[in-house]
């Protein structure tokens, strides 16, 4: 049994909608270390969507420290471009972010900032987009203050964050294998529930 553990879902956000198209989920890792832990958990849950729904794995490599200088002159780097029209077609976005110092790694932060720049009324980026956050850590809380750290961004952007459920996988390096294949029975149950919350939450929202 692992220390990974999720809050029991709001009866509320639990409802089950009517059957529809399938959702498109971008699962997007705030990690630019290759054996990283949210990558594969982001790996692993896309192997668990519930039926009608489909993740996609994305991350922020690519992308540069944000100048507006930059951004002035030249417009928007092919990294940032890129990943913003994918994130606007999808139907919700998926967030799985380490925890540097209590709060939002820098990296991560860096590219949503980017990304917010992007304005386009027709498809945003951002606005109203159903967005949930995961995350695993090495440590004992399971990136609980980074996600804490999100809402606050969240909110600024305008998305619809699920709070139905959190999903904190702690001791990453004891539930997932060395090839980054989450190993852990327990771990997969929770988050095979987890989705299920969030998509139903996209579909109920979207």
């Amino acid at each position: 049994m692992t220390d990974s553990w999720m809050t029991d879902p709001d009866p509320s956000t639990m409802v089950t909608p009517m059957p529809e198209s399938t959702r498109t989920i971008i699962g997007l890792s705030g990690s630019l270390r290759a054996g990283s832990y949210n990558t594969a958990l982001l790996r692993a849950a896309r192997g668990l969507m519930p039926e009608g729904a489909q993740l996609h794995v994305k991350t922020i490599h690519g992308i540069p420290i944000y100048d507006g200088d930059t951004e002035a002159e030249h417009g928007f780097p092919t990294a940032v471009r890129e990943l913003g029209e994918i994130i606007a077609k999808a139907d919700g976005l998926l967030l799985a972010t380490p925890e540097y110092n209590h709060s939002i790694p820098g990296p991560f932060k860096n590219a949503i900032d980017w990304l917010s720049r992007i304005k386009n009324q027709v498809q945003p980026v951002f606005t109203a987009k159903p967005v949930a956050v995961i995350g695993a850590s090495p440590g004992g809380f399971g990136t609980l203050l980074a996600q804490d750290a999100w809402l606050t961004v969240l909110r600024a952007l305008g998305t619809h964050p699920w709070f139905g459920g959190r999903l904190l996988v702690s001791h990453a390096d004891g539930v997932f294998d060395e090839t980054g294949e989450l190993t852990d029975e327990g771990a997969k149950n929770k988050l095979r529930k987890y989705l299920e919350g969030f998509v139903n939450h996209v579909r109920l929202v979207s």
